[in-house]
């Protein structure tokens, strides 16, 4: 199963990238996932379900560690098996 995570991380300082918006983007540069896309106002990422599950346990841990206060997250199943059931 393919994933695609769209995630924010707050608060939010357009002058300068914070200490957790820097971390939550080295997690998901460093994860094993592609078409990877960090941005000031969004980042999302995609991969196989267990490369995404990992970056976002990831991310949450040492965004918040790093002072994330709020960090918005979204996960979607994408491609062939969007919408499908998966087989145990």
């Amino acid at each position: 199963m393919r994933l695609r995570v769209e995630f924010t991380t707050e608060p939010f300082d357009l002058d300068e990238a914070p200490a957790h918006a820097v971390v939550a983007r080295e997690v998901v540069e460093a994860a094993e996932l592609d078409a990877v896309d960090v941005g000031p106002f969004g980042n999302t990422a995609e991969g196989g379900a267990d490369q995404v599950l990992t970056a976002v346990d990831a991310l949450l841990r040492r965004s918040l560690e790093a002072g994330a206060t709020r960090i918005s997250l979204q996960v979607n199943v994408v491609g062939e098996g969007a919408g499908a059931e998966v087989e145990r």
